[in-house]
This record gives structure tokens, C-alpha cells and sequence, in this order.
């Protein structure tokens, strides 16, 4: 149990992680965070979509969004992001939940992905299943 328990409720599809750094745009890549996960070894790097205001090695909690090639539905496996450190480029995990249009998936984090095949729409998904996908290029974040 955490100690002194918690007094307020966090949204359960909101990403929650610790900021690693803050890495400023350069001339050959653009600005990211790296997001960390807590009790993993996951570093992701994410654009921001919003100013982060937390100071590193602080709490972070917002939205991650992704947007995938093509999701398919699995029987097998375990919850993923590939690579550990990096840019995410593969995720396996659970749907949570189907908003507007986007899949909100437990892959070991919240993520929030929208289906980038033209034939597949979020609707096509239910909560529950378990779903495979990789990702286009851009992965953001979005401080709550």
C-alpha cells in the first residue's frame, strides 16, 4: 500500500511516468522527452504537444499518442513496447477503452492510438481484446 495513501483519483487512461529529460530541438532531430515507466527499464522519446513543466526525475502524467499501421488482434504474447529505449515503434497490450475514434491500449503504459489503415476504424475493436500494432513515425505526449 502506498504510503500516505492517495487523496485523489487519477484518470485511468492518462499515462503516468516519471520525466527522464527534456532534449532540445538540434538541427538534425526535434525536441522530445524521454518518458520513463516506472518499475521498468523503458526510456521513451516522445514530442511534445504541450510545454512540460516538471523538472526531471519529477512525476509526469498526460497523454501518449500514437498513431498505428495496422492493428491486429492477438491471442498470445505479453504487453510490450519496442524498443526499451527509443522512439516506440511496436506495441502489444489491452484495449482499456474506445473513445472518439482511438483505441486507448495497456502496453505496460496508457497509450492512445488511432488506427492509420484506411480500412480499420477504432469501432472495429472492443475493451478487452488484446491488440498488436506498429507505429508511424510521430509518437507525442501531452502533459495533463
Amino acid at each position: 500500500m502506498i504510503t500516505p495513501h492517495p487523496t485523489s483519483k487519477i484518470d485511468p487512461t492518462l499515462a503516468r511516468g516519471v520525466l527522464g529529460a527534456a532534449i532540445s530541438a538540434t538541427a538534425t532531430r526535434p525536441e522530445y522527452v524521454v518518458f520513463l515507466v516506472p518499475n521498468t527499464n523503458y526510456e521513451l522519446h516522445l514530442m511534445p504537444s504541450g510545454p512540460v513543466a516538471t523538472q526531471p526525475g519529477k512525476r509526469l502524467i498526460g497523454t501518449i499518442h500514437v498513431q498505428a499501421r495496422r492493428i491486429d488482434v492477438t491471442q498470445t504474447g505479453g504487453q510490450y513496447i519496442e524498443p526499451v529505449i527509443g522512439r516506440p515503434r511496436r506495441m502489444q497490450g489491452t484495449i482499456i477503452a474506445v473513445r472518439d475514434g482511438v483505441l486507448v491500449v495497456d502496453a505496460g503504459t496508457i497509450v492512445h492510438c488511432t488506427p492509420g489503415d484506411s480500412r480499420q476504424e477504432a469501432a472495429d475493436f472492443r475493451e478487452g481484446q488484446f491488440v498488436a500494432f506498429d507505429i508511424k513515425d510521430v509518437s507525442t505526449f501531452q502533459p495533463a
